[in-house]
């Protein structure tokens, strides 16, 4: 565990993210999941953001609307009139990311800036409804959450991107490598392309350097435990109820 380095984190860890609000229903990155996900008790969610083409912020995870929606087409190709049409499994409707902040304001937001034209909206939803303590940015562009952190100042929480955990995992091997100041958080995958990236040494370092870790997505309730037990401060699951009686086992679920 390590020192609380902004307001967002200041909640007793392990952190419990709702991964899209809980996508083991079908109804992923809608109101109907995030309102599953606190009734359960989680108070930190993780969504995403894209804009339509009229600038609209949405949060949902995928470019296109085919894989979890009755319509098609690209977000970015379409006006938010007709992108708020299309249902989530045929039932739920996309949400605007500044309707779910009124809605649950009481939750935390880790949000996932998947392209480059949702950078200056989100930062500027942020300012205008003062929610800098309730929304961590990131990505897996560095530079965008760079960008994004440049633009709001050090009020912005975020994380590393991709080449941020690269370095941070150099690190703590031993190996020289440049680190953006400025995160708060190091989120990642327990391995990526076959490469463990979450050991005990990883988690060092990045205490050392002031850094939670969160480790996405996890819903298998061995390796949520595991986890744990290398001490990271947080874990992302689609699996609300696996996440929780792993927590509440350990005296962890607050």
């Amino acid at each position: 565990m390590t020192r609380v380095r902004h307001p967002y984190l200041d909640h007793p860890v392990p952190l419990p993210f709702a991964h899209r609000g809980g996508t083991a229903d079908g109804l992923e990155n809608t109101a109907a999941a995030f309102r599953r996900a606190a009734a359960a008790g989680y108070r930190y969610f993780e969504t995403d953001v894209h804009t339509t083409a009229d600038g609209v912020l949405v949060a949902f995870h995928d470019a296109t609307l085919d894989r979890v929606t009755d319509a098609s087409g690209r977000i970015r190709d379409l006006p938010w009139a007709a992108v708020r049409e299309a249902r989530v499994a045929g039932k739920e409707p996309l949400p605007l990311f500044e309707d779910l902040l009124q809605e649950f304001p009481e939750a935390r937001w880790n949000v996932d800036l998947k392209t480059e034209s949702a950078l200056a909206p989100l930062v500027d939803l942020i300012s205008r409804t003062e929610a800098w303590d309730r929304v961590l940015v990131s990505s897996f562009t560095e530079a965008r959450v760079a960008r994004a952190q440049r633009l709001a100042g050090p009020r912005l929480a975020t994380s590393y991107g991709v080449t941020g955990v690269a370095a941070l995992r150099m690190r703590s091997l031993g190996v020289p490598a440049p680190l953006r100041a400025g995160a708060v958080a190091a989120q990642v995958p327990e391995s990526q392309g076959g490469i463990r990236v979450v050991d005990r040494r990883f988690v060092r370092a990045a205490h050392a350097r002031g850094l939670q870790v969160h480790v996405w997505t996890v819903n298998d309730p061995e390796r949520m435990d595991s986890l744990l037990d290398l001490g990271v401060d947080g874990i992302m699951t689609d699996h609300l109820e696996t996440l929780r009686e792993v927590l509440a086992a350990r005296g962890a679920w607050v």
